[in-house]
Parts: C-alpha cells; structure tokens; sequence
C-alpha cells in the first residue's frame, strides 16, 4: 500500500487518485442499492476504505478538498432548484421552530455531555469548551439527506422543503452561536452584533438579486435552450456562493441553496436541472461523498478509554437530541407522527458543516487535537445513519401505500 501512496503523490498521482474514488463510489453505490440502500451510502464507505482508517491510500489534499466543495455547492444547488416556493412559504413558520428547537437542544445536551465526562481529565471544565461541544452537535448537512429525499422522490414535498428552511434557518443560528463563543474566547475577528447585521445584509443582498433575475426574466426565457444558459447559471451559482462566504460570512452553500431557490420557478428549470445533474453525477457528488471519509483516522479514538466514552455517549446525545427537538418541533408544527420522525432522523446529519465547525474550534483552542477524532467519529456515524434510517421509514409508506 505505501508504494500505491506515494505513487498517487507524485504530480499526476491526482488523476489515478480521481479515478480509484469514482470507480469505487460507483461500485459501492451500486452494491448499497443492490441491499435497498441510497447510493450515498455506498459512497461514504469507499471513502473511509480510502482513507486513513482502513487502507490509507488516499490522502485528503487541496485539490480534493476544494473539489468537495464545489460538489457540495452543486447539490445544494439542484436541492433550491427543485424547492417548491409555495410549499417553502407554507411552512417557513415550521422550519423555524424545527430549527429552533433542533439548535438548542443539541447546544444544551452536547455542553452537559462534556460537562460531565470532562474527556481531558481537566481539575476544572471549561465552559466555553463545553458549549462549543454542544455548538459542534447543532450543525446540520442536509446534503446527504437532499441526495437521499430526491432519490426517493419526497424531496418537492411537505417534508422535503420543511427540512431544507430547517437547515438554512439552522445554520445561520449555528455561526451565530460560533461567533459569539469565539469572540468571548479572544478568537473572533468580528464582534457578535457585526456578525448579525452581516446576516440581515445577505437576506437584503438575495432579496435583490432575486428583483434583478426576474426583471431579466423576459431575456432569461428568450436563451433558455441555448447550450450557453447552464453556463450563465453555473457562473452564477458560484458568485452567490462566493458572495455569501466573502462579504456576508454565512457558509457557501447557503448562497447556492438561494441561487437554486431564485431560478427554481423559472421555464428553462428542467434544462438547467438536467445539465446540473448530469455534472455532478459524474464528477464533483462522488468526489464530495467520498472525501467525507478521507477527512480523519479513526484508529485515533482507540488511543485513550475517555475519548472512546465520551465519542459513544455524544454519539447517542447527538442523534436523539435531533430526532427529539427537531421531531418535537415538528409535531407542534401539525405533522404527522412518521413525517415528524422523518424530519427529525433528516436533520441528524452533521457532515461537513460539523467539520468545518470543530476546524475552526481546534484553531481557537476550543477542541484539543486528541478529541477531533470524536467529532469526526460523530459526524461520520450520523451522516452514515441518516439515509438509512431515513430510507428505511419511507419506504415503510411506500409499502403501506402500495
């Protein structure tokens, strides 16, 4: 194996390195649907075969890196464009409370769990480290839970578009939160309520762009079936997503929901929707799933009995503090008892929001290095988790509707 890792280091080693990802996560893809699973599951195990917890012949680079993200931006991409604006209106009040409550029991379970476990054996717990844990478990990544929900076909839906405002809403309380125990541990760059007018600023940006595309609607309509209209959207795609991270410091990904969410009642959907399709099957969603694995060694947790306890226990808190608060939510939003536990097992997945939160933890000193693989434990388990169980509880419907 450490002759076929140095060889991928070399300077073409990228291409080899491209071709073993996509041809393993379409093999396991495939094999995960032979067993009635989402093909994303597969997807996520080739990466930790690659990677440093099994064979270790693929290492996580730049390349890789920002590739994800371009991934990760196309598939919240094609996710607002097929959100259903009349749906997402009805049920703006429901992604609120799902998300406020889905934040704040995480917050509270994941700062008790450290609280009392204290896993770095510390005379005294550190509280802003033990609510930065419980910031770390309010992260959602729908990402996952979009490709598994389109899959399925409940994507457009209720349910679907529930989830998606959920997780937008969510996320912004999430940096929220992060902001604001940076800034009291002497980290942030910014100061809470700066942070705060730069939010309210990006929903006036996307409130405006949004009046400039449908005042060009009449122009957009006229090119839609020129080759070149997947060109203009993907270009503008990327400037929402640059625009949201550069000057509104909400995540990339937000800006690519709304760039979605503004052309999803637009004539030329099905076209675009198609050319986008079709580029991240290909390439950059295979890419994205697989580098979720890629990302840790999880040989690391076995190191020290604590940091095994306490990655079981905020293991567990993590996902039933989702399924309860944002299915708690839910039911007091008027859905059913299956949709309201579909919601709830949709926002466990914490994926790369997670990651880049527990990143940013580690650089202010918030999260020591032997307690990163927890984290990571947790958000591989959950994401792992979450289209199973959700694939398991709708096709229950489906059967029962057959």
């Amino acid at each position: 194996m450490s002759y076929i890792t140095e060889l991928l280091k070399g300077e073409y080693g990228y291409l080899a390195t491209l071709a073993i990802v996509l041809l393993s996560t379409k093999f396991l893809g495939l094999a995960s649907r032979k067993v009635h699973m989402p093909a994303v599951v597969g997807a996520l195990f080739a990466g930790i075969i690659l990677g440093p917890s099994c064979l270790g012949v693929v290492e996580e680079t730049d390349f890789m890196r920002k590739t994800a993200e371009i991934g990760v931006i196309i598939l919240m991409f094609l996710s607002g464009l097929e959100t259903d604006i009349e749906e997402l209106k009805a049920n703006g009040l429901a992604s609120f409370i799902i998300a406020l409550i889905g934040v704040i029991l995480p917050l509270i379970s994941g700062a008790l769990v450290y609280y009392f476990i204290n896993p770095e054996g510390q005379a005294s717990v550190d509280i802003l480290k033990a609510i930065f844990i419980g910031v770390t478990l309010t992260a959602t990544s729908v990402s996952i839970t979009v490709e598994t929900l389109r899959e399925l076909g409940k994507l457009s839906g209720k349910m679907g578009t529930t989830i998606l405002g959920a997780a937008v809403i969510d996320d912004i309380i999430g940096i929220v939160v992060l902001t604001a125990i940076t800034s009291l541990r002497g980290g942030g760059d910014v100061s809470l309520p700066i942070v705060l007018m730069k939010i309210v600023l990006f929903f006036i940006f996307i409130i405006i762009v949004t009046m400039i595309v449908f005042s060009a609607k009449k122009i957009i309509h006229h090119i839609k079936l020129r080759r070149r209209i997947s060109i203009y959207v993907l270009a503008f795609c990327f400037i929402l997503s640059f625009c949201a991270e550069e000057f509104f410091g909400v995540a990339d990904i937000t800006g690519a929901y709304f760039a979605g969410v503004i052309l999803c009642n637009f004539g030329s959907k099905e076209y675009i929707d198609h050319k986008f399709d079709v580029l991240a099957y290909l390439f950059f969603s295979p890419i994205f799933f697989a580098s979720i694995g890629v990302k840790t060694n999880l040989m690391d947790l076995v190191k020290s009995p604590d940091i095994i306890l306490f990655a079981i226990v905020l293991l567990v808190v993590a996902i039933l503090s989702k399924v309860i608060g944002c299915g708690l939510g839910a039911k007091l939003c008027k859905f059913k008892n299956k949709d309201a536990l579909s919601i709830g097992i949709g926002m466990v997945s914490r994926g790369e929001v997670a990651l880049i939160v527990a990143q940013k933890g580690e650089n202010y000193g918030l999260l020591k290095g032997n307690m990163f693989p927890a984290i990571v434990f947790m958000v591989i388990v959950t994401t792992l988790i979450t289209p199973i169980f959700l694939k398991l509880i709708l096709s229950e419907d489906k059967k029962a509707l057959s």
